[in-house]
C-alpha cells in the first residue's frame, strides 16, 4: 500500500505584501497576479490545510511614504490600512471565483464589507474550511502589516508564518545588486536582527522570536511554491530559534 505524503503543516499564515498584487510594476491591482495567488492558495486549501492571509497595502498607499510627503504619520497609516481592505476584497473575489469559501475580517470596523476581527470566529471559519483574510493591519498606526501577521499567527494558533516575496529566501545582501550574495537555508531570529536583514520589521520579528513562531521566506512567484513549502520541501529560508 502506497502512503500518500501529508502536508507538514495543518494551519498556516501567509503574509503577502501589497506590491505582489500589483504584478510586475508593484502598483495598483493586477487581475492576473491576484488570480495566480488565489490559485496557489486554493491548491493548499485542497490539501486540507487551514490558511489565513494577511495582506499589505503598499501597491495603493504606504503610510510611511505618505508621512514623508507631509501627511501626518497616524493619518497616513490609517490610509494604508484602508488600502489593505481593498486588497483583501480583491483576493476574496478571486478566491470565491475559484470556489473557495472566504471571509474577510478587518481590524477597523466596517461591517458593510468585512467582519470585525474576532479570534474565535476566525478559528471557527478555519475549522469549516474557509480561507480567512485579515485586513486593516493591527488597527493601530505605527504598526506594519508584518507585525499584524506575527500577531494574528500567534492569536489563531498558526504553526508557521509564510512570508511571500519576489526572491527565493534571505540573502546576506541584496541579490539584485550583488550577484555574489549568499542565500541562507536557515538562520536564527537573533542573527537576522543583528545583521539587519530586512525580512520583517523588528517588532514583528520580536513577536515571532518571543513566541517561537517559525518564519519561512520564499519566492511566491514560482508556480506551486506555496504547496511545496506546506508539504515540507526545502524551499526558501527558515527563520527559527
Amino acid at each position: 500500500m502506497i502512503k500518500t505524503k501529508r502536508p507538514q503543516y495543518s494551519r498556516v499564515l501567509l503574509k503577502l505584501s501589497g506590491e505582489v498584487l500589483g504584478g510586475e510594476t508593484g502598483n495598483g491591482i493586477s487581475a492576473e497576479a491576484v488570480k495566480s495567488m488565489a490559485e496557489q492558495i486554493c491548491e493548499v486549501r485542497e490539501l486540507g490545510v487551514q490558511i489565513v492571509v494577511v495582506i499589505g497595502g503598499g501597491n495603493i498607499f504606504r503610510g510611511l511614504a505618505g508621512s514623508e510627503r507631509g501627511i501626518e504619520r497616524a493619518t497616513g497609516d490609517y490610509m494604508g490600512m484602508l488600502a489593505t481592505i481593498i486588497n483583501s476584497l480583491a483576493l476574496q473575489d478571486a478566491l470565491e471565483k475559484l470556489g473557495a469559501p472566504t471571509r474577510v475580517q478587518s481590524a477597523i470596523a466596517m461591517s458593510q464589507v468585512a467582519e470585525p476581527f474576532i479570534r474565535r470566529r476566525a478559528v471557527r471559519h478555519l475549522e469549516k474550511g474557509r480561507v480567512v483574510i485579515f485586513g486593516g493591519g493591527t488597527g493601530n498606526p505605527y504598526f506594519s502589516t508584518d507585525t499584524a501577521a506575527a500577531l494574528r499567527a500567534n492569536e489563531i494558533g498558526a504553526e508557521v508564518v509564510l512570508k511571500a516575496t519576489k526572491v527565493d529566501g534571505i540573502y546576506d545582501c541584496d541579490p539584485k545588486k550583488n550577484p555574489k550574495a549568499v542565500r541562507y537555508e536557515k538562520i536564527t531570529y537573533l542573527d537576522a536582527l543583528q545583521r539587519q536583514l530586512k525580512v520583517m520589521d523588528s517588532t514583528a520579528f520580536s513577536l515571532c522570536m518571543d513566541n517561537k513562531m517559525p518564519i519561512i521566506v520564499f519566492d511566491f512567484f514560482k508556480p506551486h511554491n506555496l504547496k511545496r513549502v506546506v508539504m515540507g520541501e526545502k524551499v526558501g529560508t527558515v527563520v527559527t530559534g
